[in-house]
């Protein structure tokens, strides 16, 4: 019997591991959705053997990750809403821009393509990565004080350096570096289309106090879908950070997407 349930294609981005979607699986599961959380190309299926194969990730790029993930959605009965965080937020609109979504919410998403503004925190959460060129092609680990100023800056340090512990793996630097020189290329992998009239709806939800993505950077993502009739809906949520899919505020997070999904005609059930 086929399965009358929506799916939800859940993607995360640099430095978590997929497991810190099980709050959100849960919660879709027992609303009636369908929900899957694929980890990243080579990505390990537990914390620990991420965090001790950490190759098993090195060089994949924002393309490979696209790739990737539609071809979890090739296998789905059905078109999915996707939920993505901060680099799952710019795949999530990549994929959504493909045709290959029914609906999308980028939560604190990476900056595409045609997004000018450069928040010094921005860089300073970036640098670990970017301060180097040969980590272009390593995985590169964050040290729980680099995660508090990154993801935890609007959390307790307890709670950060928790989360810290319980989810944080090693992460592709290739990713960082398109996205950062998006601008000067004429086929960055971080391009959008964000002129796609016949796509689904797209929600952009932004932390205003996120170090990582900080709030302009979304409000840019939101300005350059002007030209486009679809719907493209930008929500800011005030006092949380970048960690806000996976602290203890994420339960918020998670009802404003489904709130939201339930006012563009998306229920549980096909």
């Amino acid at each position: 019997m086929k399965d009358q349930r929506t799916p939800v294609v859940l993607i995360h981005g640099l430095w978590l591991h997929s497991s810190s979607w099980r709050p959100w699986t849960e919660l879709l599961h027992a609303e009636g959705f369908a929900p899957v959380a694929p980890g990243w190309p080579g990505e390990p299926d537990t914390v620990s053997a991420a965090r001790e194969h950490p190759e098993t990730m090195a060089g994949a790029g924002i393309a490979e990750v696209t790739e990737h993930y539609a071809a979890v959605i090739r296998t789905l009965p059905t078109a999915p809403v996707l939920i993505g965080h901060s680099f799952g937020g710019l795949i999530a609109q990549k994929l959504l821009g493909l045709g290959l979504a029914r609906a999308a919410v980028a939560v604190d998403p990476a900056p595409i393509k045609g997004v000018t503004p450069l928040p010094l925190t921005q860089l300073r959460s970036a640098s670990p990565v970017l301060r180097n060129p040969a980590n272009r092609s390593r995985t590169v680990s964050l040290t729980a004080a680099q995660f508090r100023y990154a993801f935890g800056n609007a959390i307790t340090p307890q709670e950060s350096d928790a989360l810290y512990e319980a989810y944080t793996v090693p992460a592709p630097g290739r990713p960082l570096f398109e996205a950062a020189f998006a601008n000067f290329s004429r086929r960055s992998p971080a391009a959008v289309d964000t002129g796609n009239a016949g796509r689904g709806p797209l929600l952009l939800m932004s932390g205003r106090r996120d170090h990582t993505v900080p709030d302009v950077v979304t409000r840019a993502t939101h300005k350059l879908y002007r030209d486009s009739t679809a719907i493209t809906d930008l929500e800011r949520l005030p006092d949380r950070g970048h960690s806000l899919v996976v602290d203890q505020g994420w339960r918020t997070v998670a009802d404003h997407a489904l709130s939201w999904l339930a006012r563009q005609g998306i229920t549980a059930g096909l």
